[in-house]
């Protein structure tokens, strides 16, 4: 009971539960099988009479074109998929391309299944905030059909007096537009491709013919000269699907304007995510000369395997995304801190699935040794422990959070103190979990889980989004002034 009523007076849940809108769909390419059956589908809509054309389609508008932004172009971009397989003698009429295109597309619903292990960062845009308010975004990892993942995104205002409001919620959303990275970096293309374990000759042949700096273009260009030449050696196919695979891993998404917070979703979009994106922690990070970008770790599943990602934005409008490399970003659930430390940056990771490592890298993007930082030490989290999101700075230490995982797999959230100017030394550790599953938070897709992956400093306050039993959200508060006062009681 002591440890109940110490939890209740230093964390205060707030009321609001923020669920999965299943209503919220977007539109994906659906094509049905291979050339053979998209030609025979071709033939039958040719076949159909005009007015059968006519009435099919202006169903179909009926039906779905209030569920989605730019619906007929969305369509005229699917049938360009598959425009190439339609026989030259054929004219086919607008309507009949448009009605094409609603066969080659089926609506998702990203967040049919759940929504769940948040973070969140302040606002980019704090125009017109009174004093002691602030605006935020909050991510989230939501799954659809098949367990896929995505990041999602809501925004609010926390205002003087700690209160939490959401912004209301479009009935939209949508996926933005996609580009290769424009630039690639052959120091880090190469360090990557050793790690994949792509043929060295393969790889040093096609980069030898490239810049420092390089398009996705010139290295498809390699590619060709190198399928075309008498370039003999065993598994080159193989060393080519991998320079493929990294290349497309590295891109960037570009959302419009006019498209709300809400509306905005990141979906899989190459090979290493089919499986999902799972768990951004995004930050706030701030440069030496006072930049602000905000970054977020996240994992790209493809069913097998896992990759290290690391996204980049400055306004959530336009989003950068590239792969992490070095022999410390083969597991999931790094968190990066807020700034250089020392002149270096600075991540909580995971290594081996039970403890809690720190890592220090003079490159944002390569991370070559890990160090312990600490292991489970409480009954509630023998079974493993891990960072819930980057660390908050506070005068007396960074603040950081971390789950523990203890008997029936029950998770719970910890609080702990990092020295300012060497994070590797544990400061200050509570002896009992902040925020654990209470009666209304057992039950879920995965019963007993409490799990963030990131917070936010507003004032004294600090906010804790987090995720209940993966499948909804809930947040919570709590003050910094007397968490900090019983680190020192401890």
């Amino acid at each position: 009971m002591r440890v109940q009523e110490q939890r209740k007076q230093l964390v205060r849940r707030r009321p609001t539960l923020l669920n999965a809108e299943s209503a919220r769909v977007i539109m994906r390419p659906h094509i049905p099988g291979g050339k053979a059956r998209i030609r025979k589908l071709i033939a039958r809509v040719a076949k159909l009479r005009d007015s059968d054309v006519h009435h099919l389609l202006e169903t179909v508008f009926q039906e779905f074109s209030a569920r989605h932004r730019n619906f007929r172009d969305a369509l005229k971009m699917n049938f360009e998929r598959i425009a190439q397989y339609v026989p030259k003698r054929l004219s086919l009429s607008s309507e009949r391309c448009l009605l094409l295109g609603a066969y080659m597309t089926s609506e998702y619903s990203v967040e049919s299944a759940a929504l769940f292990n948040p973070s969140v960062v302040p606002h980019p845009d704090q125009e017109g905030m009174g004093e002691g308010s602030q605006r935020f975004i909050m991510s989230f990892r939501a799954t659809g059909e098949g367990h896929i993942s995505s990041i999602v995104f809501r925004s609010g205002v926390i205002d003087e007096n700690d209160d939490i409001l959401f912004d209301a919620i479009s009935q939209y959303v949508a996926t933005p537009e996609i580009h290769p990275d424009p630039v690639y970096e052959r120091h880090h293309f190469r360090r990557k491709l050793e790690e994949m374990g792509a043929h060295s000759r393969v790889a040093n042949h096609l980069l030898e013919g490239l810049g420092e700096t390089f398009t996705f273009d010139e290295l498809a260009g390699q590619i060709e000269n190198l399928r075309s030449t008498r370039f003999r050696i065993k598994n080159k196919q193989e060393a080519i699907d991998i320079v493929l695979w990294l290349a497309r891993s590295n891109y960037e998404v570009i959302f419009r304007s006019d498209q709300q917070i809400s509306e905005r979703v990141i979906f899989p979009v190459t090979e290493n995510e089919v499986g999902g994106i799972e768990d951004a922690r995004f930050v706030r990070f701030t440069g030496a000369d006072g930049q602000v970008i905000y970054y977020a770790t996240f994992t790209a599943y493809n069913g097998f395997a896992i990759l290290s990602q690391l996204l980049e934005t400055t306004d959530f409008l336009t989003f950068k995304i590239h792969t992490l490399s070095g022999k410390a970003v083969q597991n999931k659930g790094m968190a990066l801190f807020p700034r250089k430390i020392n002149g270096r940056y600075v991540m909580l990771s995971r290594q081996d699935g039970v403890n809690n490592y720190i890592m220090f890298s003079d490159s944002l993007r390569y991370w070559e040794e890990a160090q312990l930082l600490e292991e489970p030490v409480h009954p509630l989290e023998f079974v493993q422990i891990g960072n819930c999101g980057s660390p908050v700075e506070t005068p007396e230490g960074w603040l950081a959070l971390f789950h523990g995982v203890g008997p029936m797999r029950q998770y719970s959230i910890w609080a702990e103190l990092l020295d300012l100017e060497d994070p590797s030394k544990v400061i200050g550790r509570l002896d009992e979990p902040i925020l654990a599953p209470d009666e209304h938070e057992r039950d879920g897709y995965v019963p007993n889980v409490v799990y963030s992956c990131g917070s936010m400093l507003h004032e004294d306050t600090l906010v804790v989004p987090y995720g209940i039993a993966d499948q909804r959200c809930r947040v919570a508060t709590v003050s910094v002034p007397e968490l900090l006062s019983r680190f020192k009681a401890s």
